[in-house]
């Protein structure tokens, strides 16, 4: 278990709480079994001194005394200060993540075989590529670019002609959106876009979060290159 300060300032004071790193960051994100990632009872307001607020400092920032619903709200609305070792190895588990989408959708520009783990790792971190963290899709692009300055690179995708039902598009939309070469919209309201997606993994993912925002109603049709 990893402890670690939760914090919110309400009021002009600042209310801190010990937590399970890990639990809190469940809860916050909705896991409505890690309710116990507060085990004490104490809300401070200077968690390094000790000191504590008063009941109508509570009151008066969170409408209630209970330690339980006012952590619930630190945890949900504040601040969890992330420990050096969690931003490792977040930082550890992206660049997996990076290196498992390029193995599975990037081949060699000159001979078209696909590149190891070991000569992606080798080569992102030649390339110096800084990784965000955000879905690795989206930044595929840049990394390529970068990469292709070390060896030779380029994401291997499948153009793929998709119909969208009208009562669809709404939700669809920014799923395809991303990958979109063209589009046209039909008179019936259904969409009719070309779009170009990474092969591998990347492509799987793609048709099951497609049939399941259009509920398999969604016509598909790989263009052949």
């Amino acid at each position: 278990m990893t402890q670690t300060t939760a914090r919110i300032k309400k009021f002009g004071k600042n209310f801190e709480i010990v937590v399970d790193l890990e639990k809190a960051l469940k809860f916050r994100k909705g896991d409505s079994s890690a309710t116990d990632f507060f085990d004490g009872d104490r809300i401070f307001i200077d968690l390094k001194k000790g000191l504590v607020p008063s009941n109508k400092d509570l009151e008066d920032a969170f409408k209630t005394t209970d330690p339980v619903k006012i952590s619930e709200d630190i945890v949900k609305s504040g601040e969890i200060l992330l420990t050096q070792e969690h931003r490792d190895e977040e930082r550890d588990k992206k660049f997996n993540q990076v290196v498992d989408f390029l193995v599975n959708s990037a081949i060699d520009a000159q001979t078209g075989q696909q590149y190891t783990p070991e000569r992606i790792k080798n080569a992102l971190q030649q390339a110096q590529v800084n990784i965000r963290n955000v879905p690795v899709e989206d930044q595929a692009k840049e990394i390529i670019e970068k990469l292709s300055k070390v060896i030779p690179i380029k994401l291997e995708t499948k153009r793929i002609k998709i119909v969208i039902p009208a009562i669809y598009t709404g939700s669809a939309y920014g799923i395809v959106s991303p990958h979109k070469e063209e589009e046209k919209w039909l008179d019936n309201g259904d969409l009719e876009i070309i779009v170009s997606v990474p092969s591998g993994a990347s492509l799987f993912s793609f048709y099951d979060k497609l049939n399941s925002l259009t509920h398999g109603s969604a016509l598909t049709e790989e263009i052949k290159q």
